[in-house]
């Protein structure tokens, strides 16, 4: 017999609004189990989801979705939304290759409205849909569901600022789970919502505005008494304010206080703000008790739970803390700052030792880049941890509040190239293009652990504006030792000298790029190629480069980056600028939004592991009409 037999039944939302009422809270149990065992066999974003489930249910029972629109805010919270539309076979090959995303999307479902990945971009769609429905005289119902994490962003008080002034129906709620459950969210605060949401509440009010709009002076003496009631209840002055009816705040997980207040608040017209409390984990024991450990999980034993890693190699992400905790020991004036990426970015321990030097300024990607600055300007030395894809998103404060002024920031990039079951939205393919065309910056990648940790030293002993961009994950397991060396400014490094005869067609000199040496060695191997450990993309080595031009027929520069406007560009124009016509190939990733799937086979699949590499250079030179040597050899030396 099912364990899910209500779950069973509901194969859109449609199935889903034919049940009664009563019965949503034993679905609620029912997806929230098939929740639990589905992300654990596939890994994915788990406690956010769980924290979710009756409000999703809520939603898609008491609007008529797709037609009515739901616009959710990052998608961390769209699993059940995923399941209830449709997609529950799907969620089997959740974040792989050629399955269902974890994150909404248009192109996989009519009741995905809106694509997201980053944050903070509810309520600007959904002020969009809104305004385009009311413009096209439709009756339509839009919602933005937005987490207390994401309001903290310019960007969702910059929509709720113009929708406060919008005639326009739009509902936005506030899912605030980074609390318990407070003392008003009880009995009163319940009848309250259910009384503010109603039409006769709503309706008294509209008439007594109209009457009293006679009389200015009384309407706003009428309007502030109002809001003084409401503020003794509610916490929501400051959405009221901003020009929206604020409801709440109520239990988000209390279906009998969910259900009616939606049904009042979908009758009414202009902007209606909705704030509930959730619990981050609900239901699940251990993800409520560590909520940020079971944000984003591997596949794990969901009886047992999480199991510490057994990896004995340590994450660039570590090295990156390791390094962080090591230079502030050394010099005060450091100061760590991360857009709400503490744990992702590795500033755990940091946050623990030195608490006053440790700035988390919540999801406010562009006021950490200005308030760096800032620290900058008096004398501080500022570290900014951030994603490389969430670093897009302060592009306008890096060069006018950094590079222009040539301030000592150091970017420490991390998730540089592809990200695997994050897919498209998180993948770091353009920083070293948008990095590299920017006035005085210094820009590394690190090929491997060690070099990460003295790339890391060298950007914050530059007097001006730095990154190190580094991936995800582990490296090759380079041992990294206790120092805090700099590199040499601007120079690369030999890694393999190629034994072809200098005027041999076929000989080929590889400009490997970070990530990317590992394959470029492995394919030298079979191409008895050169290889340059290329270290800096800004300022190049353009002595070697020179040096190699000569010598070799061929160029490659290889990276993990977008090919255009990517580190094999900026070779190519110091080749243009050196007067060198030597031949340049240039792989990197190509000219689309690369999917989610698993690394490897993404790299493989875009000819960026060693097998593509050597077929790319053999294609080359074939249409040069120099094929590759009968018998490549392996004579060449590696160091």
């Amino acid at each position: 017999m099912s364990s899910t037999p209500l779950l069973d039944t509901i194969a859109s939302p449609a199935d889903l609004r034919q049940l009664a009422s009563g019965d949503l809270a034993q679905l609620a149990q029912e997806l929230r189990s098939f929740l639990i065992e589905s992300v654990a066999r596939t890994g994915g974003h788990l406690s956010s989801n769980l924290g979710t489930i009756e409000l999703t249910l809520a939603l898609h029972y008491v609007y008529d979705t797709p037609e009515d629109r739901l616009v959710w805010d990052v998608g961390h919270q769209t699993y059940a939304h995923k399941i209830l539309t449709g997609r529950r076979e799907g969620m089997a090959r959740l974040r792989m290759q050629d399955g269902v995303s974890g994150f909404p999307r248009r192109c996989e479902s009519p009741y995905d409205t809106f694509g997201v990945g980053h944050s903070s971009t509810s309520i600007s769609a959904a002020l969009g849909m809104a305004v385009a429905a009311r413009n096209k005289n439709e009756r339509r119902n839009v919602v933005a569901i937005i987490g207390d994490g994401a309001m903290s962003a310019g960007q969702a008080f910059e929509a709720l600022n113009n929708a406060g002034v919008v005639d326009a129906n739009l509902l936005v709620i506030l899912n605030d789970n980074d609390m318990s459950i407070s003392p008003p969210v009880g009995a009163l605060n319940k009848y309250l919502a259910r009384l503010l949401s109603g039409q006769t509440f709503n309706a008294a009010r509209r008439a007594g505005e109209k009457v009293l709009s006679l009389v200015p002076s009384v309407l706003e003496l009428a309007r502030r008494a109002e809001e003084h009631v409401k503020g003794m209840v509610v916490p929501g002055t400051l959405f009221e304010e901003l020009g929206f009816n604020y409801i709440g705040p109520i239990d988000g997980h209390d279906l009998d206080s969910l259900i009616p207040t939606l049904q009042n608040l979908r009758e009414l017209n202009g902007p209606q703000f909705l704030h509930i409390v959730t619990r981050k984990g609900q239901g699940y024991k251990l993800a409520e008790a560590d909520p940020v450990l079971y944000h984003g999980v591997a596949k794990f034993d969901s009886n047992g739970g999480i199991q510490p890693s057994k990896s004995t190699k340590p994450s660039y992400t570590q090295i990156f803390g390791n390094w962080l905790c090591d230079m502030a020991a050394c010099d005060e004036r450091l100061i760590a700052v991360t857009p709400a990426m503490c744990e992702g970015s590795g500033l755990s321990r940091f946050a623990r030792e030195y608490p006053g030097r440790y700035h988390d300024v919540g999801i406010a990607e562009q006021h950490a880049m200005t308030f760096a600055a800032g620290l900058a300007c008096e004398g501080m030395r500022p570290v900014v941890a951030i994603y490389s894809t969430f670093l897009q998103r302060a592009y306008d404060q890096l060069i006018h509040d950094i590079a222009l002024q040539n301030l000592p920031v150091v970017l420490a990039i991390d998730r540089g190239g592809l990200v695997g079951a994050d897919g498209a939205t998180h993948n770091g393919a353009f920083d070293l293009s948008y990095l590299g065309c920017i006035p005085n910056m210094l820009v590394m990648t690190p090929s491997d652990e060690q070099e990460c940790r003295s790339m890391l030293t060298t950007a914050y002993r530059h007097d001006g504006p730095s990154a190190v961009r580094y991936p995800r994950g582990t490296g090759p397991g380079v041992p990294v030792d206790d120092a805090l060396e700099a590199l040499p400014l601007g120079k690369a490094e030999m890694r393999r000298h190629s034994a072809l005869p200098t005027a041999d067609p076929a000989r080929v000199a590889l400009l490997a790029f970070g990530s990317m040496l590992a394959p470029a060695l492995a394919a030298a191997e079979q191409l008895d190629a050169s290889v340059a450990n290329m270290r800096f993309v800004k300022p190049l080595d353009a002595d070697l480069l020179r040096t190699l031009a000569v010598d070799h027929a061929l160029l490659v520069s290889i990276e993990e980056n977008a090919v255009i406007g990517g580190a094999g560009s900026e070779v190519a124009r110091c080749l243009e600028q050196s007067g060198i016509d030597t031949p340049l190939l240039r792989l990197g990733l190509p000219d689309t939004f690369v999917d989610h799937g698993d690394v490897a086979a993404l790299l493989s699949q875009l000819g960026l592991d060693a097998t593509g590499i050597v077929k790319s250079i053999a294609t080359r030179l074939a249409a040069s009409g120099h094929p590759l040597p009968a018998s490549t050899s392996s004579t060449g030396k590696t160091t």
